[in-house]
């Protein structure tokens, strides 16, 4: 059985064995069906600002202008025609399709919906050669001149991914994937010659010594493109549209303003296939989206160390309501690169069941990311399976070995429940910097293996927290 919303939805409710799903039926905290976000006023006031973009009706298809299904044809010049010819026009929906179809990247322009139809898949070819010339980009949380992500928009306004179809990013142990080098579940063998690492950490050296952006540039370059990538855009929306096997990250949305991301699958097993990472970003909606992924389902970030610091620019207003996650490092995540802070998030009615899911709520983070996380809330969620239910996490890669402490102000999370975890709690703060600001509420953990991991925590509220049937308090 192929995981569909449908079916997630179907698993949950069965307790399959087969998925690993528990039933979640009877949990405390149930999902509501309104979605309002009557939380608090600012809460409503952020949901009132995200309007998703609208577009002129006039429409083009692809295959208007020759593009023809199959290997053999590369339709990259087709979209292009048809964006640019719409754009000419004030814009529109570039339409792809049902059908196979074959691209490179795909740039988008102000006021175009790229529309992928039901019973179509666009196919990105996996050759790095096409994704250049480089771009102004991103790359795990630093500025460079990089590889096209697949589909891209740099500072435009109005742009939009919708559709019923599939986008598949050819990632494989093949193509793309095995840039990332050693990895747990890799098919390749150990640190391949083309490796991240030797251009990764020449780039992380030049954001700490501020090396101009434009100046980031590298002959031999092993960082994978992300799939989807508005950069500097206002009014994103990305909609309906089945996400598959994409080289690097899924949906990742960088300094952009008023973004909705609804009815989204993202469904890829490689390494880092987070799937949702909004970065240094201004009202986010995240809603109805199923996540089953290699990597972090949702992970809101800013920006890593000295270049995140320098662009200074905190992911801000985030709602995140209605998502399913099955596999995947974490539920909902912030971090790691958070070096220019995040504030005022709210998730609800939230669903994360799976033998494969690690954690639920997560935040990562170091001395030398570090980072201001400030009005983090979190309510009605329901987990099923999962390894460590909660987990803040001040020793995430490096540790503590940096100047810039994070620090935690106004996190909640109230209505939690977990039907079966390894660990409840795994808390790490540093002696110097315990983890303060954390109120937890109404939290019931049916079966719980191990004991939670709790080092230096000095001010966390506690009110209504049981764990395998008895009272619990950190």
């Amino acid at each position: 059985m192929s995981l569909t919303r449908r079916n997630l939805l179907k698993l949950v409710g069965q307790g399959s064995a087969a998925a690993g799903m528990v039933s979640l039926s009877g949990c405390t905290g149930a999902v509501q069906s309104d979605g309002a976000f009557a939380w608090s006023d600012q809460a409503k006031a952020i949901r009132s600002r995200i309007v998703p973009p609208s577009f002129p009706d006039t429409t083009l298809s692809i295959a208007e202008l020759g593009a023809k299904p199959g290997k053999g044809h590369n339709v990259g010049p087709q979209i292009k025609q048809a964006i640019e010819q719409l754009s000419a026009k004030g814009g529109g929906k570039v339409v792809v399709p049902a059908g196979e179809y074959y691209t490179g990247p795909v740039h988008l322009l102000s006021n175009i919906n790229l529309h992928i139809e039901e019973g179509a898949t666009l196919h990105f070819i996996p050759d790095p050669e096409l994704y250049k010339p480089y771009v102004f980009t991103r790359w795990e949380g630093t500025e460079l001149m990089g590889y096209s992500p697949l589909i891209y928009a740099f500072e435009q306004t109005n742009v939009a991914v919708t559709g019923k179809g599939t986008l598949e990013g050819g990632g494989s142990p093949q193509h793309w994937w095995p840039w990332k080098g050693k990895w747990k579940a890799a098919k390749w063998g150990d640190d391949p010659v083309e490796n991240q690492k030797f251009t990764r950490d020449v780039l992380r050296q030049m954001g700490e010594d501020n090396v101009p952006v434009s100046e980031r540039v590298f002959e031999e370059n092993y960082l994978r493109p992300p799939f989807i990538q508005p950069y500097r855009c206002k009014n994103v929306l990305i909609e309906g549209v089945t996400i598959k096997n994409s080289p690097f990250w899924l949906v990742n949305p960088v300094l952009c303003e008023n973004v909705t991301v609804r009815a989204v699958h993202c469904d890829s097993h490689g390494p880092n296939s987070d799937g949702c990472d909004p970065e240094s970003c201004k009202d986010v909606l995240i809603e109805d989206c199923l996540f089953n992924t290699g990597d972090d389902c949702i992970a809101i970030k800013s920006g890593r160390n000295g270049d995140g610091r320098r662009v200074a620019t905190p992911c801000e207003n985030i709602l995140i309501n209605e998502c399913k996650m099955a596999a995947g490092h974490g539920g909902v995540v912030i971090g790691s690169e958070i070096s220019g802070g995040v504030r005022n998030l709210y998730a609800q009615h939230c669903e994360m069941s799976s033998p494969d899911l690690d954690r639920g709520i997560r935040i990562k983070t170091n001395s030398i990311r570090g980072g201001h996380l400030q009005n983090l809330n979190y309510r009605y969620l329901r987990i099923g399976k999962v390894k460590d239910a909660i987990v803040i996490n001040f020793y995430y890669e490096e540790g503590d070995v940096g100047q810039f402490m994070p620090k935690l102000e106004a996190i909640t999370i109230d209505n939690l429940h977990v039907v079966e975890a390894k660990r409840a709690f795994m808390m790490r703060g540093y002696p110097h910097t315990p983890i303060t600001g954390v109120t937890l509420k109404n939290i019931t953990f049916e079966s719980v293996d191990k004991p939670s991991v709790i080092e230096n925590v000095a001010d966390v509220t506690q009110q209504n927290i049981t764990v395998n049937g008895k009272p619990y308090a950190i």
